[in-house]
């Protein structure tokens, strides 16, 4: 069954972004995942998962970023309550000006979850009603989760 929701999910997106959308889709601990650019995650991707009534992927159960040396991620963490199945996607973003669509007018659990990614690791989220840092005072300088963060015992040769 997972795997049959798999193709289903690929050739979904296929269909609204094209072909060449899709950089890897595997099942991942027995749960189907989609591999994603920015550019090809959507607010219709977004929608078509969450309303498509064979999907119905109506709870955001966790939203991750994530710091690699050549590129960040957001991923997703998607569950159907309706038809009880899982996906997972992640979606790839640049290091030099990490951005992916909100999808806060969707998931409302997505409210806090991108302040929060967005506020340790830097990632913008365009469409979010109020993209303003959560946990760190307004004056903080840089994010704190990226490799590329320099601390203090960093800057003193310390760490």
């Amino acid at each position: 069954m997972s795997e049959q929701l798999l193709d289903q999910i690929s050739q979904s997106i296929k269909k609204i972004q094209g072909e060449d959308a899709i950089e890897e889709a595997k099942m991942n601990f027995g749960k189907p995942m989609i591999v994603l650019d920015t550019s090809h995650w959507t607010s219709q991707v977004v929608q078509m998962l969450h309303d498509d009534p064979e999907l119905k992927f109506d709870f955001l159960s966790c939203l991750s970023g994530i710091d690699y040396e050549e590129h960040m991620e957001v991923v997703y963490n998607f569950y159907s309550i309706p038809q009880d199945h899982y996906l997972y996607v992640k979606v790839k973003t640049s290091r030099e000006q990490p951005s992916v669509q909100s999808v806060q007018p969707i998931w409302k659990t997505a409210d806090w979850l991108e302040r929060e990614t967005y506020d340790l690791l830097g990632i913008d989220f365009p469409g979010h009603w109020n993209m303003k840092r959560i946990l760190l005072e307004d004056d903080w300088e840089g994010h704190p989760l990226r490799k590329d963060y320099v601390t203090d015992k960093k800057a003193l040769g310390l760490d």
